[in-house]
């Protein structure tokens, strides 16, 4: 059976961008786990379930499966797994990211390992896609140098901060994901004028937002041959 590790914030994931590829990669027979970086239950970004925001339908298949689902209620901690042991490795996003997974070693180990690796292959998503702006691979060079990525785009994120780069809840952006991935060396493309942007290259691929999750859940399954 083929098998796939999440890595899941506890710092606040977007619900879509994990659920949606969570469910399709189970629909398509992947042995799932969950990991966070102490290996407690990942924690739901509440803007990812208003209904204002993102639809009855989403706001309710997120809260179900969130509430639900045992492999994001048993998570274990990202230190003991290794890229090797699966197919693929996903990166949901979320704006909590930019605090716990994109600056966690080992969590940064498991994306280079995913995309070094032969068989491996990584999914980033969103504000996750900063995680290529730390990570180095074996030589010591930006995993990220010279590939194509889109992300979430700077564009977006200054609806959101204030002029104190502050969120909505109140606590600072201590970085922009565009500006960290493109001087780790990334090509970057959101395509803001298309609906969806998902991008492949190699064994990385990346999602830049929330409308483009189940696309990168299909683009992913066909990366893998199902």
């Amino acid at each position: 059976m083929a098998s796939a590790l999440f890595v899941v914030s506890e710092e606040g994931y977007w619900g879509e961008e994990c659920i949606a590829p969570l469910q399709a990669l189970t629909a398509a027979d992947f042995d799932v786990t969950v990991a966070t970086p102490t290996g407690g239950k990942p924690v739901l970004d509440e803007v990812s379930v208003n209904p204002d925001e993102v639809g009855e339908e989403t706001a309710e298949t997120v809260v179900e499966a969130h509430e639900n689902d045992e492999r994001l209620a048993n998570a274990v901690p990202v230190a003991g797994e290794t890229a090797e042991e699966y197919d693929v490795v996903v990166f949901p996003g979320g704006h909590g990211t930019v605090w716990d997974i994109n600056q966690d070693a080992d969590a940064r180990g498991l994306l280079r390992n995913a995309v070094a690796g032969e068989d491996g292959t990584a999914l980033v998503v969103c504000h996750a896609v900063g995680l290529l702006g730390f990570t180095r691979d074996a030589d010591g060079e930006f995993l990220v140098d010279g590939r194509e990525v889109t992300g979430f785009p700077n564009e977006w994120e200054a609806d959101l901060l204030d002029e104190f780069d502050r969120l909505p809840d109140g606590r600072k952006l201590p970085y922009l994901v565009t500006d960290e991935v493109e001087a780790a060396g990334g090509e970057w493309d959101a395509e803001l004028d298309a609906a969806e942007s998902v991008t492949v290259d190699g064994d990385l691929i990346t999602a830049r937002g929330p409308e483009s999750s189940e696309a990168a859940a299909a683009t992913l399954l066909d990366e893998l041959g199902n």
